[in-house]
C-alpha cells in the first residue's frame, strides 16, 4: 500500500504563535484518517497547507509522491478540500453547481452527469436538484458542497469538521458516504474536536 500523504517537519507560524510545529505525518492510501484536537490545535491550518491555500514556513508535503510545494498544480489535481463553511454559489441550483464544478475540473460531461446523479441520490438531494443553493439550510448546503468535492473523483479528500451544524439525518448520510468511499479505496482525512464523532466514522 502506497502513502497518500507524507508531511515532514511541517511548520506554520502566525506572528509569534506557532500554529503547526515540526509536524511529521504519514497517511496510507485507502485510510480514513482523523485529525483530533481542540479548536486552535492547528488541524485546519495543516489541511490548508496540504490543500495549497497556505504556504508553510518550513517542511515538505508529498501527496501520492507529488511534491506539492514544487508542483502545486499537479498536487491540486488529485485532491479535494471542503472547509467547515460550504462555499456555494447561491444563485445556482444544486445541479448547476455540480455542472460548474465538474467543468472546472474538466470532467467528461457524460461522466460528470452520472456522478452528479449518483451523489445527489445518495445524499437524498435528488428531489432538490433544481432548487437554488441560496435557499438551502446550513445543513443542506453541506450536501452539494460534498458532492462538488467528489465530482472529479479525487484520490485524497480532506474535510474540515464535516458534520458541524448538521442534523442527525444529514449527518448520517454524510457519514455513510464517507464510509462507502473509504471502502472503495479512497483516502479521506477529516478534522474533529469530538472523539465520539471520530470513533463513529
Amino acid at each position: 500500500m502506497s502513502d497518500a500523504l507524507v508531511l515532514r517537519g511541517l511548520t506554520k507560524k502566525f506572528g509569534d504563535k506557532t500554529a503547526v510545529g515540526d509536524l511529521d505525518l504519514t497517511v496510507r492510501a485507502g485510510e480514513l484518517y482523523g485529525l483530533l484536537g481542540p479548536n486552535g490545535a492547528g488541524k485546519t491550518t495543516t489541511l490548508r497547507m496540504v490543500a495549497g491555500l497556505l504556504k508553510p514556513d518550513a517542511g515538505s508535503i508529498a501527496i501520492y509522491g507529488v511534491d506539492s510545494l514544487a508542483d502545486p498544480i499537479a498536487a491540486k489535481r488529485i485532491i479535494a478540500w471542503q472547509p467547515d463553511e460550504p462555499a456555494l454559489y447561491d444563485k445556482l441550483t444544486a445541479w448547476e453547481y455540480l455542472e460548474f464544478i465538474s467543468g472546472l475540473w474538466n470532467v467528461d460531461v457524460k461522466v460528470a452527469r452520472e456522478r452528479a446523479e449518483e451523489l445527489l441520490k445518495f445524499l437524498d438531494l435528488w428531489d432538490n436538484r433544481n432548487e437554488r443553493c441560496g435557499g438551502f439550510s446550513r445543513g443542506m448546503k453541506q450536501k452539494p458542497a460534498l458532492a462538488g468535492a467528489l465530482i472529479h473523483d479525487p484520490k485524497l479528500l480532506m474535510l474540515d469538521e464535516p458534520l458541524t451544524g448538521l442534523d442527525a439525518a444529514i449527518a448520517r448520510e454524510v457519514k455513510d458516504l464517507l464510509q462507502q468511499r473509504d471502502k472503495a479505496g479512497g483516502t479521506i482525512i477529516l478534522t474533529a474536536h469530538i472523539l465520539e464523532f471520530a470513533e463513529r466514522v
